[in-house]
């Protein structure tokens, strides 16, 4: 691949909030890109503390049904409607992926390397945006559509009960993904001169 081609593939990447529950291709070929993507996507000291559940069907509309419940409860009735519509939007897709960062992990570079102890949850975030960023754009290139959603913490105790995931698993973000039914907008950009300074 040249780096136009990967480039192309970057700024293909958008997101996608009306989206259906067919896919563009198998479930077997996302398990397959999920699986590439937590192998090869980079992260500090080489720590590979991402951990991702990747949910298809009925268990991916659990997972929305989970966060629109738990929303009922601090979101006034008055306003509900307008949540669980957006809720219902990240349900109506097919699948979802879940990320996770190991704190186990992150405590035990801590502990090694005593100097550096501050910057490992930040670097652990790192690790996940870049992993979230390879997982979404690799979707797009197959013709899914996803978006980034941050219901943290708010469902996470009920995530980690459901699934039976181990207490050290942090729920970063969720990537909803489905077939597109609506196109995104416009993109704006700010001015490339106020955000990018070349010295020669």
């Amino acid at each position: 691949m040249s780096w136009q081609n990967f480039l192309n593939a970057v700024k293909e990447r958008r997101t996608y909030y009306g989206i259906s529950n067919e896919l563009t291709v198998s479930e077997k070929e996302i398990e397959t890109i999920v699986e590439q993507a937590v192998l090869h996507a980079p992260s500090s000291f080489n720590s590979q503390s991402a951990r991702v559940v990747l949910l298809f069907g009925k268990q991916h509309e659990k997972l929305w049904n989970i966060a629109k419940e738990q929303l009922r409860k601090i979101v006034p009735a008055e306003a509900f409607a307008q949540t669980e519509a957006k809720i219902d939007s990240f349900k109506a897709g097919a699948g979802s992926v879940l990320y996770f960062e190991d704190q186990a992990v992150v405590k035990g570079l801590q502990e090694q390397f005593a100097a550096y102890a501050d910057n490992f949850p930040v670097w652990s975030n790192h690790s996940s945006g870049m992993l979230q960023f390879v997982v979404w754009t690799a979707l797009e290139q197959t013709g899914l559509g996803a978006s980034l959603q941050h219901y943290s913490p708010l469902i996470d105790e009920d995530v980690r009960n459901e699934w039976g995931l181990p207490e050290n698993w942090k729920l970063i973000a969720q990537m909803p993904f489905g077939k597109p039914v609506a196109q995104p907008g416009e993109k704006q950009f700010s001015p490339l001169e106020a955000r990018l300074k070349v010295f020669r």
